[in-house]
């Protein structure tokens, strides 16, 4: 068993001057001013990945620059699911009995610390070196590419991902923290330029600075704690041009197990935090999970299922596509709301309802690796 005792976040956009190792150390200041803990009690630290310090011992590097030493330290690779994948390392690690608190803490500055072209050309390298790269494919024309194969399939238009597009800007706009804010329309989102059709620019997240750190604890140290109860993964293929079928992926395997293990089910769920890259991101994985009809998402998020006083609210700090994507820490941003959610500490953002269980999934590659958490609230 394991808690989530403390949370740390930064706002989304640029932080001139800041390096990956400052926007982590604030991150992690604050994770754990908010456990009530000090660094001399940190006995683990989990990292992921930055871009722009490519350091081949991250975890290690960190703990230095911010002043501690556990007796576990471990970073890890597994692209955009990288953080939710660290939350569960720390769960494991702490109900393994190899440390009491462990620091997961991540960030970078993608925005400020490189150019356009080379973010481009890192994150291309998702790609295969042989049959992909040379061809000269970005991480959005293979999620354009995933589209246009799963909209032939169940019928999922433009204006459909546009929805959902439009609901995670609505979110953003009550966070002040978010990279964009300003309102926009589903017909705003359809006369975006185009980046990798049917994608446009704003079914696209952007490029962010940004950190995140949490306090993942053996105990509950105050009123704010939340218990991890199931956690799963599932890795299908790594290269979209050997996945199996460009319709289904391992979202469904891994959050069915997630659940088991919790001991829970769909209706139990009153907050979701799900991965949104892209629109289409998002759009397959409400849909794989189970959480609307396949072809529905769309019309779900328009309906209003999924906002703040919906059925189910939904990334309600503005996901990726609105409160930004800084690599590793992007997926953590929407950890560290549904925490503020189900603690009641959401402020202005509070959903209507209070959520007990929160269900968070994360996709890291093309659609390739899938890690779902089930969080708990407990009297």
């Amino acid at each position: 068993m394991s808690w989530v005792t403390g949370v740390g976040l930064t706002s989304f956009g640029r932080h001139e001057g800041k390096s990956a190792l400052d926007l982590m150390a604030l991150a992690a200041t604050a994770a754990l001013e908010d456990a009530g803990l000090a660094r001399r009690n940190v006995d683990g630290l989990v990292c992921g990945y930055a871009t722009t310090m490519p350091h081949i011992m991250l975890a290690t590097l960190f703990a230095e620059h911010f002043g501690v030493q556990p007796r576990y330290a471990h970073a890890v690779q597994a692209g955009g699911a990288t953080g939710f994948a660290l939350i569960m390392l720390a769960h494991l690690v702490v109900a393994g009995g190899a440390a009491d608190h462990v620091l997961v803490a991540a960030g970078e500055n993608r925005l400020s610390g490189q150019t356009r072209d080379m973010t481009l050309q890192t994150l291309a390298q998702a790609g295969h070196a042989r049959y992909e790269v040379p061809l000269g494919a970005t991480v959005p024309a293979y999620y354009g590419l995933v589209a246009s194969r799963y909209m032939h399939e169940f019928g999922t238009t433009e204006r459909d991902l546009a929805e959902l597009a439009v609901l995670m800007r609505r979110h953003a706009g009550s966070h002040s923290g978010a990279q964009l804010r300003a309102a926009m329309t589903v017909d705003d989102v359809l006369a975006s330029p185009p980046v990798a059709l049917p994608l446009k620019r704003m079914d696209c997240c952007p490029i962010s600075d940004g950190a995140a750190a949490f306090i993942i604890s053996r105990e509950p140290l105050s009123a704010h704690s939340l218990r991890i109860i199931g956690t799963a993964q599932r890795h299908s293929h790594q290269h979209v041009s050997a996945a199996a079928d460009l319709a289904h992926y391992g979202a469904k395997d891994s959050m069915a197990r997630a659940m088991a293990q919790a001991g829970v089910e769909l209706r139990d769920v009153g907050y979701a935090a799900i991965y949104d890259s892209f629109t289409i991101t998002l759009a397959i994985l409400l849909e794989e999970i189970g959480l609307c009809a396949r072809g529905q998402a769309g019309q779900a998020a328009a309906a209003g299922r999924f906002s703040a006083d919906g059925e189910l609210p939904l990334n309600t700090h503005g996901g990726l596509l609105s409160y930004g994507h800084c690599g590793v820490a992007g997926a953590l941003a929407h950890l560290a709301e549904a925490h503020l959610q189900m603690t009641r500490r959401a402020g202005a953002r509070q959903t209507a309802r209070e959520p007990a269980v929160a269900m968070l999934h994360g996709d890291g590659g093309i659609m390739s690796s899938h890690i779902s958490l089930i969080l708990e609230r407990t009297r």
